[in-house]
């Protein structure tokens, strides 16, 4: 009888065991997050972008996503200048987080529980990026500049008004406004401690790329966006996800499920779990081609794509920069991977406002770049046609490409590549412009990109016909 009597309470109290204990490891894993995070982006900002921790301290790890605020702001980092690494310590019975910095590919973290030792198995790309600085714009830096054509003051006032005013929004943080006129830079302007050659988290303004990559391999022929993506973990028969296609991927319309809106992917960006491990898995939710769907899995996925076509590691770690990045003059822009060496193109990109324009050139001369076809005739026409499922409100969808035909006060055709934080690439074919804006906005505060447009293009000559 009193064995019946106590065996309840003895239940009740291993179930609050576990569950205390269960709370002990989500918050420890939740700290592994934040301790990835910080790593992360102080070996970013440090190594990539040649800023120092406490400029990182003041903009990036501040105003990030509350889950993980209060931890990134405690946990003590330490940086191995020598080294180019970063480790955060987390939990005294595991390793530190370590992010660890390479040539061109700059920082990627270990995993969760892997020492240092482990630097030594990730990926390398070691070949020295070309110096073409004494080249003309774009592909170089001389003579990048021209006087607008237009009202110059009005366009200055523009500009001007991106920086510590509500014009555009509240509470949101510029970093960086460029504008392109014709080709030419018609107006630039940074905030103190940043520059033309400062480089900044791109965000998913690295899916746009990660598009542009595929379509330079469709015009070299080896991948086709219409036909399903050769992800090797969707090859078994009978595995439905097998018959979504690239160019399905690349709209968002895969289908997939995962466990946020789709735009969390805590374990692949800060958790140190591989591009092959956190985004292949998902199943379906829907059917292929009929829901958007915002996801980073996405992007990833059909990079994760192009790697397996290549067939050839050291060709699919290059690739990036040989096909993409330096034939577009962007040499001081870094594309960052995984420990195994899938790239992550969903967001971790580090990138400078004049490469970022210069890849704004690329889509407004319709994948031209200096009499150079780069991306397959019509490919800007059909990644910025929204087909397919479309988001709702005041943006449609291309193929890795914001529309802006239904925002107010731009022109119709004006397209976008846009990620977190304020990062904008705005280009208005009908009057040869693009638009760069750098931001490192906290969370919730938002950049009005359409209202900034439509105040840049008052102040410019709308009888300039693009180049």
């Amino acid at each position: 009888m009193r064995l019946a009597l106590l065996l309840p309470l003895l239940l009740l109290t291993t179930s609050a065991v576990a569950q205390t204990a269960m709370e002990r490891e989500r918050a420890t894993h939740a700290r592994a997050i934040a301790a990835g995070y910080k790593a992360l982006t102080l070996c970013s900002v440090q190594f990539n972008a040649g800023r120092t921790p406490g400029q990182a301290q003041a903009l990036e790890l501040v105003g990030i996503y509350p889950d993980y605020q209060d931890d990134v702001r405690v946990l003590d980092a330490v940086v191995g200048t020598d080294a180019h690494t970063v480790s955060v310590a987390f939990d005294d019975a595991l390793p530190p987080r370590i992010a660890a910095w390479r040539p061109n590919l700059g920082c990627a973290q270990l995993p969760i529980g892997a020492g240092a030792d482990a630097i030594t198995a990730l990926p390398r790309f070691d070949t020295a990026t070309p110096d073409l600085d004494d080249r003309p714009w774009p592909l170089g830096e001389r003579d990048a500049t021209a006087a607008p054509r237009g009202d110059a003051a009005a366009l200055d006032a523009a500009v001007a008004a991106a920086f510590d005013t509500p014009a555009y929004g509240e509470g949101h943080a510029t970093t960086g406004v460029l504008v392109l006129q014709d080709g030419r830079i018609v107006a630039e302007r940074y905030r103190d401690g940043f520059g033309p050659h400062t480089s900044q988290r791109t965000w998913s303004v690295a899916k746009s790329l990660a598009g542009a990559l595929v379509g330079v391999a469709q015009a070299a022929g080896e991948l086709d966006p219409s036909k399903p993506a050769p992800v090797p973990e969707w090859q078994a028969p009978g595995d439905p996800r097998g018959a979504i296609t690239v160019d399905q991927l690349l709209r968002m319309s895969s289908g997939l499920h995962s466990d946020t809106a789709g735009n969390r992917t805590d374990a692949l960006y800060f958790g140190g779990v591989t591009v092959a491990e956190s985004a292949t898995g998902w199943p379906l939710a829907h059917p292929p081609g009929t829901q958007f769907r915002y996801a980073n899995n996405d992007s990833v996925l059909a990079v994760h794509a192009l790697r397996a076509a290549t067939g050839d590691e050291a060709r699919a770690l290059s690739r990036p920069f040989t096909d993409l990045l330096w034939p577009l003059g962007m040499t001081r822009t870094v594309a960052e991977t995984d420990w195994r060496g899938g790239f992550v193109l969903s967001s971790q990109v580090w990138s400078t406002a004049r490469d970022l324009a210069r890849f704004g050139l690329l889509l407004q001369q319709g994948g031209v770049f200096e009499g150079r076809r780069l991306l397959p005739e019509g490919w800007v026409r059909a990644a910025t046609t929204p087909a397919g499922p479309q988001p709702e409100g005041d943006l449609g969808y291309g193929a890795t490409l914001w529309l802006m035909q239904r925002a107010p006060g731009v022109p119709a055709d004006t397209f976008a590549a846009m990620g977190n934080r304020g990062q904008y690439v705005i280009v208005v074919p009908s009057r040869g412009v693009v638009l760069v804006r750098r931001g490192e906005d906290p969370t919730g505060k938002r950049f009005d990109p359409a209202a900034f447009t439509a105040a840049v293009l008052a102040g410019l000559d709308p009888d300039v016909a693009p180049r």
